[in-house]
C-alpha cells in the first residue's frame, strides 16, 4: 500500500472510529443511570502500560490479539495514548491506533475525553481499579463498550469471572464480553514505542515507575522473554 493510501485509510478508520464513540451515549433511549467513577486516580501512578485482558469490542478491535494500551502524561496535562494490536491473530501485522486523553475537570482524574480526531471525543470512563492499581475497567455510560485492563497479560479464570460479574453489575451484557488473545512473547518483536516524558515536580520521567512494575523497559519495548 501506497503511503498516500496509507494515510486515507488511517484517516477514514479514525473518522469512523471517533463518529462511534461521541455518538454512543447519546442514542434514542440509550440514556441510563451513570456507572460511579473511581473516587480517585493518581495519574502518574496509573501511566504506563496495559494489557487489554478482556472487553466488548468496537468494530475496528473485533480480532485484536496481544493488545497494550500505554498512556504518557503530557506537559499539557492531556494523555499521550497509544494502543497497539495484532489484528487477526498473534502474528499478524501490528495496528496502532493513537488517541488523546483530555481529563475531564473535578472528577478526580476519572473520567477522559478520548479524541481521535477533532472535535470529537468519545467518553472513557475508570470505573473499577485495583488499589495496586493492577486492573482497571473502562467503561461507558451507553453500556456499548468496555475493557477490562492489567499489567500483566494473564488472568486466571476465577480472576476474569470476578471481573465480568462486575462489570455485569454495572448493566452491561455479560455475554458480549469476552477475552483478548494474548501470548507472550511475540515471534516478531515490536519496535520500541516512542513517547514523551512525564513530567512531574521533580522533572523525572516517571511514567518509567508502572512500566518497570509490568516488565517492560522504559520506551515500551517488550523484550523477547515476556511475559
Amino acid at each position: 500500500m501506497s503511503p498516500a493510501r496509507s494515510r486515507l485509510r488511517i484517516a477514514v478508520l479514525a473518522m469512523a472510529l471517533a463518529a462511534v464513540l461521541s455518538t454512543g451515549c447519546s442514542l434514542p433511549g440509550a440514556r441510563r443511570d451513570p456507572i460511579p467513577l473511581v473516587a480517585q486516580v493518581d495519574l502518574p501512578r496509573f501511566m504506563g502500560h496495559w494489557y487489554v485482558i478482556g472487553f466488548i469490542p468496537i468494530f475496528l478491535e473485533q480480532d485484536a490479539h496481544n493488545g497494550i494500551e500505554t498512556y504518557v502524561l503530557a506537559q499539557d496535562g492531556s494523555i499521550a495514548t497509544t494502543y497497539r494490536y495484532r489484528d487477526g491473530g498473534f502474528d499478524a501485522p501490528l495496528e496502532t491506533r493513537r488517541p488523546r486523553g483530555f481529563v475531564e475537570p473535578d472528577t478526580g482524574n476519572a473520567l477522559w475525553g478520548m479524541q481521535f480526531i477533532w472535535p470529537f471525543k468519545g467518553e472513557f470512563r475508570i470505573v473499577h481499579l485495583e488499589p495496586d492499581y493492577s486492573v482497571s475497567i473502562i467503561a461507558r455510560n451507553a453500556r456499548d463498550y468496555v475493557w477490562l485492563l492489567a499489567r500483566e497479560p494473564g488472568m486466571d479464570d476465577t480472576r476474569f469471572e470476578h471481573y465480568r460479574g462486575l462489570i455485569a453489575a454495572m448493566g452491561y451484557d455479560a455475554g458480549q464480553f469476552v477475552r483478548q488473545p494474548q501470548r507472550w512473547p511475540e515471534s516478531e518483536p515490536r519496535p520500541p514505542l516512542q513517547a514523551a516524558p512525564l513530567q512531574g515536580a521533580s522533572g523525572a520521567n516517571q511514567a518509567e515507575a508502572p512500566a518497570h512494575r509490568s516488565g517492560f523497559g522504559g520506551q515500551g519495548q517488550i523484550p523477547p522473554g515476556r511475559p
